[in-house]
């Protein structure tokens, strides 16, 4: 992975941390929108650590391909990462 480690591992831990008191919230049977409210916050997380991942991806892996005969392979993977999400 050629995105930033420390910063990625920081975010996951902080979802991780946030799926922890989703879990909680729901064994205390809180209220539904606070729990939903929970959950897009962790949502919304989980994606921009996704962009973070996939934008170090395409500035590396995809870049160093180009020039190669692995491009067409990397563009498809991206592109089938892309189809996942719009869905």
């Amino acid at each position: 992975m050629k995105a930033d480690h420390a910063k990625v591992s920081h975010q996951l831990h902080i979802a991780r941390g946030q799926i922890d008191g989703l879990l909680k919230m729901v064994d205390e049977d809180a209220y539904c929108i606070d729990i939903a409210n929970q959950i897009a916050a962790t949502t919304a997380l989980l994606k921009r650590v996704n962009a973070m991942v996939l934008s170090a991806h395409l500035e590396h892996c995809v870049k160093n391909a180009a020039s190669g005969e692995d491009a067409d392979k990397k563009i498809a993977e991206v592109q089938n990462l892309l189809q996942r999400l719009m869905n």
